[in-house]
């Protein structure tokens, strides 16, 4: 007896229960060998009965594994898409795509999404020419608090030279300088954010290193923290920063100047050692460029001197300096230094303040003017101060009031 191959090599057979989108259901043999393709021309004629009425229809359907609703490959075989006894699979009609949208329809899209357009700035003139004005725009409030900003600067410029001349007709003044560069020190010293140092300390990290990454990165934790790691072999990294030195170098320089003052005589040699000690205090407040902003800036190109340029001007905000750089460097670096005007009336009502007048004979006033030239973002914490406070307070409220005038 002749028996055939494919008989022979068959695989395991297997009764699937199928399940058609119409409610039908029947069971349907197939070897673990079949291709899902075969499967489902087979379901298509079942359904059919008997034959195909389209040649398309068997790729218009889809077997679904309705256990794991997985839709099944054509290409693959029962045994590959893990097909087993008693499996229930479910035969579906495939979504026709959308067909594509006619000429006159997009026509039609396209004018409803004009009509939905935002009116252009024409449009919004024309619509509201008839209507009253009120205030002033936003452009006109932006350059009001740039200038006070601007005028603030030259107002402080112009005070620091009053301050130093009525603080220098003192006969004290050399002493009362010495007390007020201890009291610069002091605060150098302590200037750390307690809880920002904390962070880093519970981390593991020294308490001076902690401080000193502090320093350098603006109280900025995750940047103080990148700063430690990336320098954590660099041997330097427990040398003070410059202005920190061991005490007994700040100690040095006010015995020096005491010798001096002591060797000295008539009224040059104090006004001599008075004019060190305002340098040396100002060569403490001078302006510290942020090192990010100076790396960023010089890899777009420029060059490091307009950098630093950029950030003073700026107030050491890296997005500013480089819209400065890129637009017209107004102020210019120069403008920072000139003072106002001594003849305005805006500085003559200044001058004119009983409280502006006291806090001029003040040391401590003339190192928060110093401080907040060179480091506009400390103003805040001189705001605060109850020596320097009332008087910044003053200063406003006059510009606020001739402004408006």
């Amino acid at each position: 007896m002749f028996v055939q191959e494919e008989k022979i090599f068959a695989g395991k057979v297997l009764r699937l229960h199928i399940c058609a989108s119409d409610g039908a259901e029947w069971l349907e043999e197939a070897t673990e060998d079949t291709s899902v393709e075969k499967l489902k021309e087979r379901c298509l004629k079942h359904c059919a009965h008997g034959s195909l009425e389209d040649p398309k229809s068997v790729t218009h359907h889809k077997l679904i594994h309705a256990a794991s609703e997985r839709v099944l490959s054509d290409a693959k075989t029962i045994l590959e898409e893990n097909i087993q006894d008693q499996d229930v699979l479910l035969l579906i009609k495939k979504r026709a795509p959308s067909p594509l949208p006619k000429m006159a329809d997009v026509s039609a899209e396209e004018k409803k999404k004009q009509e939905e357009k935002a009116p252009d700035r024409e449009a919004i003139f024309r619509a509201t020419a008839n209507l009253p004005s009120y205030n002033m725009d936003r452009a006109e409030v932006q350059t009001n608090i740039r200038d006070f900003q601007t005028e603030l600067r030259k107002i402080l410029v112009s005070l620091i030279e009053v301050a130093q001349k009525l603080l220098a007709l003192n006969p004290d003044a050399v002493e009362l300088f010495k007390k007020a560069n201890a009291m610069l020190d002091e605060e150098e010293d302590g200037r750390v954010d307690e809880a920002a140092l904390r962070q880093l300390t519970e981390m593991g990290f020294p308490e001076s290193r902690a401080a000193k990454a502090l320093r350098l990165n603006h109280m900025s934790v995750p940047q103080a923290m990148e700063w430690l790691i990336e320098h954590a072999e660099d041997p330097t990294i427990d040398t003070p920063l410059p202005g920190q030195a061991s005490p007994g170098g700040a100690e040095a320089a006010p015995e020096a100047a005491s010798e001096a003052a002591g060797t000295s005589t008539g009224d040059e040699e104090p006004r001599d050692e008075l004019t060190e000690i305002f340098k040396k205090i100002r060569r403490k407040r001078e302006f510290r460029a942020d090192a990010r902003a100076v790396i960023s800036l010089m890899e777009m190109g420029f060059d490091e001197k307009e950098v630093i340029d950029a950030l003073r001007v700026n107030n050491n905000q890296q997005n500013a300096a480089c819209e400065w750089l890129l637009g017209d460097r107004k102020p210019s670096p120069e403008e920072l230094d000139k003072g106002i005007d001594p003849d305005s009336p805006l500085f003559q009502a200044i001058l004119d303040n009983p409280v502006v007048q006291l806090g001029l004979t003040n040391p401590k006033t003339l190192l928060a003017f110093e401080d907040m030239l060179e480091n506009p973002l400390n103003s805040t914490q001189w705001m605060n101060d109850p020596e320097t406070g009332p008087v910044m307070l003053q200063i406003s409220r006059i510009f606020q009031t001739l402004n408006r005038t």
